[in-house]
C-alpha cells in the first residue's frame, strides 16, 4: 500500500465539480484521480520532453541551415 500525506488545499468549484465527475464515470475514488492529474502535471513541468542534448543538435542543425530555410521558405 502507498503511503499518503493528508493536506488542505483549495480550487475551482467548476474544477472540483469536473474532477468528480471523472471518478465517478471511471469508478474511481477523487483522490486516484487527483493524484493522476497532479502527476501528469508534474512530468510536464519536472521532466524535459526532449533530451538536452537531443536539442542541442535540433538547434545546430537549424543554425547550420538557416539559408537553406529562408530560400524554402521564399519558393
Amino acid at each position: 500500500m502507498v503511503a499518503r500525506e493528508k493536506f488542505s488545499s483549495q480550487a475551482a468549484p467548476e474544477l472540483l465539480t469536473k474532477m468528480r465527475e471523472v471518478a465517478r464515470i471511471e469508478g474511481r475514488h477523487f483522490q486516484s484521480v487527483l493524484e493522476d492529474a497532479m502527476r501528469e502535471y508534474l512530468d510536464s513541468k519536472v521532466q524535459p520532453k526532449v533530451r538536452p542534448d537531443v536539442m542541442a543538435h535540433f538547434y545546430d542543425s537549424l543554425e547550420r541551415n538557416r539559408r537553406l530555410g529562408e530560400l524554402l521558405a521564399d519558393s
